[in-house]
């Protein structure tokens, strides 16, 4: 090439539509020909649907802080009848009603009256549920400002709620380790529902829960299987609540309680089975590798390793894990959702084999990896 000739670059096929695409000449001129009309439409409603999805949680929001939705559980009511038991003008009142109409929640009677739909329902029925819909306000303060999320140059409320990530033992006070507990209680239900549906427990005599708050997994592993016994580690904060829970449930006799931090020491014998269940994606790297290393440690030979928490879509991300739980741990100021794939991968720098990813029932509630030590 001489001196005088300007280099050449060429852009791939792919890269120069897609630069046709973003051009607003090639949008208004796609959106005439019939080819192009319906897929032009189909990717603006799509976009639409993003944007509003901020909207939509708020409005969800206020149906549950409200009351409304408990409100139609005892039968039909007007939206004057809403908006006076919520001090809420009934105009704005209506408001709101239309938009859990529009989202399937309630139903508009002929009458104007309004009545709960089977979705808004399922809002109030799912254990946790209406718990971490209010609670889902702390991570959208922390996502006000994403780029600025991104960059790590703010101070997160995620990071203020759950400061027992960062800390060890007596760095939590009595009340904030109860309003976790309490809050992962909820929340872990169907979490062990899902999981318990994925595993087979056939041949464990002794289960210990790593970070077992309250004891709901524990709780529903011991129901399903009486002859199992448990173990439970966790902070000696969250003691009282797990010793409650399991003298309501009539279990006590089944558990020990070891109040302690992986972080600190090592796990207690005595177990053929571990399980991690919502643990791993707290924390980072450094600290999920010294504690998988641990539970090898713990475990006789075959004995058996239950990984259970939200994950990655990995190459080929996924809703739930990719925006909701990656933002969240990203808000939390330590750990990351991880792919079955990468959990298996630290699993087996420990020394674990024989890796099961059994699929997910729902993947915004659990996902599962077990394997096992060697025999």
């Amino acid at each position: 090439m001489s001196g005088s000739q300007a280099p050449r670059f060429h852009l791939s096929p792919s890269l120069w539509f897609m630069r046709l695409v973003a051009r607003a000449g090639f949008q208004k001129w796609a959106s005439l020909l019939p080819v192009s009309k319906s897929l032009a439409r189909r990717d603006g409603a799509e976009i639409f649907e993003i944007l509003q999805g901020f909207v939509k949680s708020q409005a969800l929001l206020a149906l549950v802080e409200s009351d409304v939705l408990s409100e139609l559980l005892n039968g039909p009511k007007s939206a004057a009848q809403l908006g006076l038991s919520a001090d809420i003008p009934k105009e704005s009142m209506a408001r709101l009603l239309s938009a859990g109409v529009a989202m399937k929640l309630v139903r508009r009677r002929r009458d104007g009256r309004y009545v709960l739909a089977r979705r808004g329902a399922a809002v109030l029925g799912v254990p946790g549920l209406t718990e971490m819909i209010s609670h889902n306000r702390v991570l959208y303060a922390d996502m006000a400002d994403p780029v600025t999320l991104l960059r790590g140059e703010t101070e997160t409320h995620l990071a203020q709620f759950w400061p027992y990530v960062f800390g060890k033992s007596g760095d939590v006070s009595g009340d904030m380790a109860v309003r976790y507990s309490k809050l992962m209680a909820q929340s872990q239900q169907l979490v062990a529902q899902d999981t318990l549906q994925l595993v087979n427990l056939r041949g464990v005599t002794r289960i210990l829960d790593v970070g077992g708050g309250s004891g709901a997994f524990l709780t529903e592993v011991l129901r399903r299987n009486p002859n199992i016994q448990a173990i439970l580690l966790d902070l000696p904060e969250v003691m009282p609540t797990a010793r409650e829970a399991f003298s309501v449930a009539r279990l006590e006799g089944r558990v020990d309680l070891h109040a302690g931090s992986f972080r600190d020491e090592a796990l207690p014998a005595g177990a053929d089975a571990i399980s991690l269940i919502r643990v791993l994606y707290d924390h980072a790297d450094d600290v999920v590798e010294d504690l998988l290393s641990k539970a090898f440690n713990a475990l006789p030979a075959g004995g058996r390793l239950i990984v259970s928490e939200p994950m990655s879509g990995g190459e080929r991300p996924e809703s739930a894990g990719d925006i909701y739980f990656n933002f969240y741990t990203m808000a939390m100021r330590t750990g990351r959702v991880r792919s079955a794939s990468s959990i298996c991968r630290m699993c087996q720098e420990v020394g674990f084999v024989d890796f099961l990813t059994p699929r997910t029932l729902r993947p915004y509630v659990t996902s599962v990896v077990t394997c096992t030590k060697p025999a």
